[in-house]
């Protein structure tokens, strides 16, 4: 067998073994809906959250509760020379009463709307909660995705560079090859070390971010993720925006601190009025029979009505101020949140159009060209018709659409999630039509048996 022979099969022997997907390892897959329900059942700040509203609504329910009445025993007119004896001075009396402290009519039924308008807004920011870690599970999710993907990505491509430093160094020992493409194929073999590197620590990262929103410990392994096909958006800009105003939470909560702020408005004018005092009180009394004076010692009784002078008025002017302004701060905050609502549903719809095109754009145009244009390089390498650098850009450009495709199907599922949680309810169907399947595998580029 001649030496070009011999070079020619060991290129083929080299070649088609590093070019093969390696077998993924069979690991149970982590569940979306699972780790959103963990999240949902564990995470301490939801909880905390939570309590927080439970607690304003605890406190909604004083809030209507009138003052305890109180009461009073008192000794009335005693003599000091004799203090215990009732029966010679006819004023002397023991004395029980009882009032009670009524606000002015309204105040009351107020406090309760400011109260329970403000453990509503809590109520709602709870909710808010739920969405925004929902959120932040399944961004966390699809990054994770992308980032296995890529160091797969990554592992089959460190397999074929070492074949092709393997491959130059065969030719360069025969006479064939240039020692620059043995430093340019070990260069890039650097470059992608460097990217695992990154990507390793990413995941690290993420997974840590993972087990914080589960609220599980830091060290819990984290299985694989599935492949998934990317959804559609199943309502227009119009009904989007819509159904933000009708469910978010965010925007139920901050109309509770309008409701509130205008309740408070209101009580602080009530303040202008005076609140009441009602009392009730019982005498008991002895007869007297004295060489001075007699008395019958009949019992007697008082009730009374008492109330404030609310003649400080330049307080409560300040109360109607401040209320006021805090109906114009919630007031506009609503409108700051409607309007940020309306462009970031804009934005978007915009981005999911962006990343869908470039799904579709490498998964049935760019990669299969790119795998194409990898197997006439490989063809032509082998026959001497190219030189190494055109082989290895091609196969680095493979790589790169490949990790691009894996990148803007993680980010197309990421903004799903984020415009889930601006209109606070579920917007996408998946249609087996519409579907866009996974990121399609390289194929095994042969070299063809001289």
């Amino acid at each position: 067998m001649k030496k070009h022979q011999v070079l020619a099969l060991l290129i083929q022997l080299s070649l088609i073994p590093a070019l093969a997907w390696s077998a993924e390892v069979n690991v149970p897959a982590e569940d979306l809906s699972a780790l959103i329900s963990t999240a949902l059942t564990n995470n301490p700040e939801l909880k905390a959250s939570e309590a927080r509203w439970q607690m304003f609504a605890s406190k909604a329910k004083q809030a209507k509760a009138l003052d305890d009445p109180m009461v009073m025993f008192k000794l009335q007119n005693m003599l000091t020379r004799e203090p215990g004896v009732f029966n010679l001075d006819p004023t002397s009396a023991k004395v029980v009463g009882i009032s009670q402290q009524l606000p002015f009519w309204g105040k009351q039924a107020l406090r309760e709307k400011v109260a329970l308008s403000e453990a509503e807004s809590y109520k709602w920011a709870f909710e808010e909660r739920k969405l925004e870690l929902t959120k932040m599970v399944k961004e966390n999710y699809y990054q994770l995705w992308a980032v296995n993907k890529m160091l797969g990505v990554i592992d089959k491509n460190l397999k074929i560079l070492s074949n092709f430093l393997t491959i130059n160094e065969l030719k360069y020992s025969v006479g064939q090859g240039v020692q620059q493409d043995i430093y340019k194929a070990g260069l890039e073999k650097s470059k992608m070390l460097d990217m695992q590197i990154s990507l390793q620590q990413q995941r690290k990262s993420l997974e840590a971010n993972l087990n914080y929103l589960t609220y599980r410990q830091g060290n819990t392994p984290i299985g694989t993720f599935a492949d998934f096909t990317l959804p559609r958006v199943s309502m227009s800009r119009e009904q989007l925006n819509e159904a933000a105003l009708n469910n978010r939470p965010q925007v139920k909560s901050l109309a509770s601190l309008v409701t509130k702020a205008q309740a408070s408005r209101s009580l602080a004018k009530k303040e202008s009025y005076p609140d009441f005092n009602l009392s009730a009180e019982y005498m008991f009394r002895e007869p007297i029979a004295t060489g001075m004076s007699t008395d019958p010692g009949y019992n007697m009784f008082s009730v009374g009505l008492s109330f404030n002078l609310p003649i400080q008025q330049q307080k409560r002017r300040a109360m109607v101020a401040e209320s006021t302004f805090e109906t114009t701060m919630a007031t506009e905050e609503l409108n700051a949140l409607k309007n940020s609502i309306s462009y970031t549903i804009n934005e978007t719809l915009a981005q999911l159009d962006r990343r869908r095109q470039q799904v579709e754009l490498y998964s049935g145009g760019i990669i299969p060209q790119s795998g194409q244009s990898l197997e006439s390089a490989l063809i032509s390498y082998r026959v001497n018709k190219v030189d190494f650098l055109t082989l290895l850009d091609s196969r680095m450009n493979l790589f790169n659409y490949e990790r691009e495709l894996y990148e803007s199907k993680a980010e197309y599922m990421m903004k799903i999630a984020q415009l889930e949680a601006v209109v606070g309810s579920e917007v996408t169907v998946t249609p087996a039509s519409a579907a866009i399947p996974a990121a399609p595998r390289s194929e095994n580029h042969e070299l063809p048996n001289k």
